[in-house]
């Protein structure tokens, strides 16, 4: 199968890649700058999607780039770098004459509002209340394809929690601070913490890809891309003191946070959700990880 993969030289990208590959799949990537085994988004736009069978978008600004102040110009780029590539994309399958059977739009689980309580599957029903659900939502609506093509590509749409590995991802900036034992619980530490290791995000993403097509429709079809294991901030923490035997001792309280990060983006570390990987799991996917314990253990070589 021949696969293209917006966003692919990140790191779910090169993750997905890898697998691919192993998998006997041939992987274009399509990046900013053109190189063996890549095309550019320019290129995507004046010569059209290149024959594939599969297409996947992982392009995006990191939400947690330390680099960067939280003000407008940085929320501009979080939306316009989701939103300007998925439409590139589906504008070439769009436009293909011969489409892919699969296309593949990799989003987030910042659609559900956070809570304590609530258990959210793939059916789960819901509106934008902050600015993130709203990126969501026009992240997932910029995928759409039209009804004709939707007869023939399978539309996918994939909702990771906190993506954990060694070469990124939430861990990479905590890693620090907890080798060094000044690691802690953030908030109140109650709040959820829906998460899943990078492999087996690629791994749901290649399932995807490859599984037999259902019946056309128009709506795409909903993966909850989390681990079967339901954890807390608490239990994250814990668990991860534990693999690398240091202390978990320092809380950071959620006005520290706000005033680090914006309190907008803040809430995705101080608040979170209960997500359920019902259709995930149903669809016969085998996790790798499936809890923290075997997760961190293999991140941190333990």
């Amino acid at each position: 199968m021949r696969v293209i993969i917006g966003g692919g030289s990140g790191f779910v990208g090169r993750e997905l890649t890898r697998l691919l590959q192993t998998k006997g799949h041939e992987v274009t990537t399509i990046s900013r700058q053109p190189g063996p085994g890549k095309i550019t988004w320019r290129d995507l736009e004046s010569g059209g999607l290149p024959p594939c069978e599969g297409a996947v978008n992982l392009a995006g600004e990191n939400l947690m780039n330390p680099l960067r102040w939280w003000n407008e110009s940085y929320k501009r780029d979080l939306f316009s770098s989701r939103i300007d590539t998925t439409k590139a994309l589906s504008q070439a399958i769009a436009a293909s004459p011969t489409p892919p059977h699969a296309w593949v739009l990799v989003t987030g689980v910042a659609c559900y509002k956070p809570s304590h309580t609530v258990q959210y599957t793939e059916d789960s029903e819901w509106t934008p209340f902050d600015l993130l659900s709203r990126l969501v939502m026009e992240w997932e609506t910029a995928g759409r394809l039209p009804e004709n093509v939707a007869q023939i590509t399978k539309q996918v749409v994939i909702r990771p929690g906190a993506v954990l590995g060694r070469d990124g991802g939430a861990i990479k900036q905590m890693m620090m601070p907890f080798w060094m034992g000044l690691g802690g619980t953030l908030g109140s530490g109650r709040q959820p913490f829906p998460w899943i290791h990078v492999s087996d995000l690629a791994g749901i993403i290649a399932h995807a890809l490859e599984s037999s097509p259902d019946p056309p429709s128009p709506e795409p079809q909903v993966f909850n891309g989390v681990a079967p294991t339901q954890n807390t901030n608490y239990e994250f923490t814990k668990e991860l003191g534990r693999v690398l035997r240091r202390p978990t001792v320092f809380p950071v309280p959620g006005f520290v946070m706000d005033a680090l990060l914006g309190s907008e983006r803040a809430v995705v570390l101080t608040q979170g959700q209960y997500v359920v990987p019902e259709r995930t799991v149903s669809s016969g996917f085998k996790y790798k990880y499936p809890d923290l314990g075997s997760a961190l253990k293999e991140i941190v070589g333990r």
